[in-house]
């Protein structure tokens, strides 16, 4: 198994795919380095031999992956909170902030959903249900 930017890459993978793994690299990222690099994309991680696990390491290097790109992008959404942007105050109330309506979709950002008005009768009615009568 190669490590690769703390990530452990299976022997059973193809080279270009492996790369995808870490967070960070996609498809075409991926192809970029091995194409830089003279690698074969269809290559098995178990073919490569040190001298080009090295090389792959350093080309990763140049590119923000893994925590290195988590803090980066806290950074900036922070920085949009601190600047008051419009942005910046979609992100801190939860809500999608790139223009996607909220009316009837955004239940991953908005969470599960919960009931607002509309019941008062019903729940006032089964309360008096549920109360014993005075005897008099």
């Amino acid at each position: 198994m190669a490590r690769i930017a703390g990530i452990e890459l299976q022997d059973n993978w193809n080279v270009n795919y492996a790369l995808t793994r870490i967070k960070g690299i996609g498809w075409s990222l991926s192809a970029t380095i091995l194409e830089s690099l003279d690698i074969e994309s269809n290559r098995k991680v178990s073919n490569l031999d040190p001298g080009e696990v090295a090389k792959i390491a350093k080309e990763i290097g140049q590119y923000p992956t893994e925590g290195e790109l988590a803090r980066q992008v806290k950074n900036n959404v922070t920085r949009l909170q601190a600047i008051g942007s419009y942005r910046g105050m979609r992100h801190s109330k939860g809500l999608p902030s790139r223009g996607q309506r909220t009316r009837s979709n955004a239940r991953t950002k908005r969470g599960k959903r919960k009931t607002v008005g509309a019941f008062r009768k019903e729940a006032l009615s089964r309360v008096s249900q549920d109360k014993p009568k005075k005897e008099e």
